[in-house]
């Protein structure tokens, strides 16, 4: 049964205060943001939900899970390296392992979590698994922190205000719920990526210039 303090725990470890650096990176959008792609809430909204279902959020939720399911230090690394696998340029990769890296140490040091070298959606499946949190519910939060720190992201750059970067994640905050209930019954075999132009706009983002975002 899940605890008022395991919500607050997931909360504390998916909050934009958690240090792993989650604001240097827009995942891309930085290069939307500047060729024109996104320059309004509705613009964004539509991208962000594509990168959830179509892209790099459903693909996290299913690496979270299987990483929440692992029962070895194999079988944690090949799902690391299929982690790394799938994304789709070297700052998606930087985005990942950077994040996963300072998480899992931060977590290995006030929880006792296994401090394991992996990406962000594998050290945050590893650490709820370790304390018994809720898988669904880790899911689901993982899901919103991702969205929140995209829309994070693009307040600060397109620029977008406040209330309509609200607006746009309390949009989004029912497919969270859907990516976190249908990856269920996924496995890394279930992995893939249509949200093309995301993974482009990441790519293209190694040589933008001037950015002010890592990824």
């Amino acid at each position: 049964m899940i605890t008022n303090i395991d919500i607050l725990t997931l909360a504390q470890w998916l909050s934009p205060s958690f240090p792993v650096g989650a604001f240097a990176y827009s995942h891309g959008l930085e290069t939307a943001f500047q060729n024109g792609q996104i320059s309004t809430a509705g613009a964004l909204q539509d991208w962000l939900a594509d990168v959830l279902t179509h892209g790099s959020g459903r693909n996290d939720c299913i690496l979270l899970r299987a990483a929440y399911a692992s029962t070895s230090h194999d079988e944690v690394e090949q799902l690391n390296l299929t982690a790394l696998a799938v994304s789709a340029s070297s700052e998606r990769v930087l985005e990942t392992t950077l994040q996963g890296r300072a998480f899992s140490q931060t977590a290995a040091a006030i929880w006792g979590s296994d401090d394991v070298n992996a990406c962000y959606p594998i050290a945050v499946g590893i650490a709820a698994a370790r304390r018994k949190l809720d898988v669904e519910i880790t899911a689901a939060l993982y899901l919103h922190a991702f969205a929140s720190n995209l829309v994070s992201a693009a307040v600060r750059a397109i620029p977008l205000g406040q209330t309509d970067g609200q607006r746009v994640l309390s949009a989004l905050l029912p497919l969270c719920e859907e990516i976190a209930q249908t990856t269920r019954e996924r496995d890394p075999d279930d992995l893939s990526s249509t949200a093309f132009l995301s993974d482009i706009a990441a790519m293209r983002h190694e040589t933008l210039q001037p950015r002010i975002f890592r990824s």
